[in-house]
């Protein structure tokens, strides 16, 4: 697959679109999840892209690392998914939802239902993946409600986890900075062990071997708290923003085996995982687990328009239309639920996406990412290397007395000195390119993070 025709404009852009140049001024936008005074005084302003690459306002090419924050994975800037929305902007711009519609919501969810795993065909749609976190949440608590097991009111999450940052996800979710400062938060969530063992797995190609054993917490946490109050159980099957945290084999099909004997429901954030990023439509596919529940963003719409959703087993949406058919069935929505732009870019998307086979893409290279990537082993500070599909991790040793620094250098060096967006986490480079990335492209991601990492002390 050739990427030549993808390829970003020359130039920096014309001195009179805002857009292409630098602002007078940063100080209004409080940038999220950013050290606001570090990153304006030396900032990195992307002003273009397309297909594999960004341009900056200095009209540098930037290789994309990290599908833009793991968004695009078609690539940017995509014919069909920009028409798209050009067209649907000029005729139906927006359509209220609550007790009205319009076509394409409809027409989108089955489209999403049909490439989901079985039993998993009714859609509600949301603008975000903390949206839809959220939204899962709510629909679990009412689902159980309604069967006469109101009770069951208790969240299970996982230590490293990330659901977004509505209070709901940030309550299952297990970054402590993503917590400290904005308690109390939902009463009764628990939590699961993380799988990441360095000690036994550090350096594992794809999936590692040990820590299977670890769904056997679910048992303790259900034994400590009684399985009839609890609702459901969160997990992403790979963790993204902790820095590529994987499931042993069998881990995952554990927790299905214990959810299901307790009735607990078991939901997926695949956010991150969905839309090819492993190597199937969804990450429940690639590992033979079919959850209750599974919440999607990011790669739904190619990144280009804000969009979440949440798939729903029949049977639990089956609950919910038991009622008068004239009652409100769920009392929960967003004025931007299944957005007519929203909807045109999420079916152009998955349109790209079959034309090219991108949900394969990540097989077919995967052998390659695998080897380019445990090929850094023995750079000096890498203390680990973790992948599965096109993801990757290099977890590098942190510096005495200041934990980040060292991966953060690596990451602004990149971009300044290597042309390189990669993502830092913690002492962790994650990297999740675009699915369109090409063979050599594979290898100047590599050439220019061994360059960059064997810089940096």
């Amino acid at each position: 697959m050739s990427n030549e025709s993808l390829s970003a404009r020359p130039g920096a852009g014309k001195a009179d679109d805002p857009a292409q140049r630098a602002p007078a001024s940063m100080d209004a936008f409080w940038m999220p999840f950013t050290a606001n005074r570090q990153f304006k005084a030396h900032p990195r302003l992307l002003a273009s892209a397309s297909g594999m690459h960004y341009r900056d306002v200095d009209g540098r090419r930037i290789l994309d690392g990290t599908a833009g924050l793991w968004c695009c994975n078609a690539g940017h800037a995509r014919p069909r998914i920009v028409e798209a929305i050009r067209r649907q902007a000029a005729t139906l711009d927006f359509a209220p939802t609550f007790q009205m519609g319009s076509p394409l919501p409809f027409v989108l969810a089955e489209r999403l239902a049909a490439i989901a795993p079985p039993g998993l065909d009714r859609l509600f749609f949301a603008n975000s993946g903390s949206e839809a976190v959220d939204s899962a949440m709510k629909i679990a608590l009412a689902y159980h409600r309604l069967r006469g097991e109101g009770q069951r009111t208790r969240f299970i999450g996982r230590e490293k986890a990330y659901h977004g940052v509505g209070f709901g996800g940030m309550s299952i979710g297990g970054l402590p900075n993503n917590r400290k400062w904005f308690g109390p938060l939902l009463a009764g969530t628990d939590y699961l062990r993380h799988t990441l063992d360095l000690e036994r797995n550090a350096f594992s190609p794809g999936l590692p071997r040990h820590g299977a054993e670890l769904a056997e917490d679910l048992e303790r946490l259900i034994a400590l708290h009684d399985a009839s109050t609890i609702a459901a159980v969160f997990v992403e099957p790979v963790s993204g923003s902790a820095g590529v945290v994987l499931p042993p084999p069998g881990y995952l099909q554990r927790l299905r085996e214990i959810c299901d004997r307790h009735g607990i429901l078991l939901v997926f954030d695949e956010v991150i995982t969905g839309f090819g990023r492993v190597g199937k439509a969804f990450a429940a596919q690639r590992f033979g687990v079919t959850p209750d529940l599974m919440t999607v963003a990011k790669g739904l719409t190619n990144g280009s328009v804000p969009m979440g959703a949440v798939f729903v087993a029949g049977r639990i949406h089956e609950a919910f239309m038991q009622g008068p058919p004239a009652a409100i069935d769920l009392f929960h929505g967003y004025t931007y639920s299944g957005h007519p732009l929203a909807c045109a870019a999420a079916l152009a998307t998955l349109d790209t996406y079959a034309e090219e086979g991108l949900f394969e893409r990540a097989i077919e290279l995967g052998e390659h990412w695998q080897q380019r990537i445990h090929a850094l082993r023995g750079s000096p500070h890498v203390i680990d290397i973790r992948n599965f599909g096109l993801i990757g991790a290099i977890e590098l040793r942190p510096r005495k007395d200041a934990p980040g620094a060292r991966a953060y250098e690596v990451f602004e060096r990149c971009f300044h000195e290597g042309n390189l967006l990669v993502r830092v986490t913690g002492d962790t480079i994650a990297l999740s390119p675009p699915l369109i990335i090409e063979p050599a492209q594979i290898d100047q991601l590599f050439e220019t993070l061994e360059r960059t990492i064997r810089a940096v002390s």
